[in-house]
């Protein structure tokens, strides 16, 4: 990830709706969930939810996959590694064993 796809998806996520559906599809794994559900969910209309999604969908945060009518979403790990991966690249001055409780912090515990 370069710095321009970091300061995207850092803008999608600074919203407070977004980062709750972020935080949302990571919750929900590999099932992801429908657009209805996560607007249910959230308490949020369907026509501002779906804005925020387009949002976080280009942002690579998320990604979705349409099943018939509706369209279902998924938190994109590939685009969340990147970011944590950009966030860390220059970590610790050469020097692994500091960064390893923020490695462990991130790590899922599944």
């Amino acid at each position: 990830m370069d710095k321009s796809n970091a300061l995207d998806a850092f803008a999608a996520l600074s919203q407070s709706t977004r980062l709750d559906v972020f935080r949302l599809l990571i919750k929900a794994g590999e099932g992801g969930m429908s657009a209805g559900d996560i607007s249910e969910t959230l308490g949020v209309r369907q026509n501002t939810m779906s804005a925020n999604l387009s949002v976080l969908a280009r942002s690579g945060l998320i990604r979705n996959q349409r099943e018939g009518r509706s369209i279902r979403y998924f938190a994109n790990m590939d685009g969340m590694r990147g970011l944590l991966a950009f966030l860390m690249e220059d970590c610790c001055g050469g020097r692994p064993e500091l960064c390893q409780p923020v490695i462990k912090e991130i790590a899922c515990a599944c």
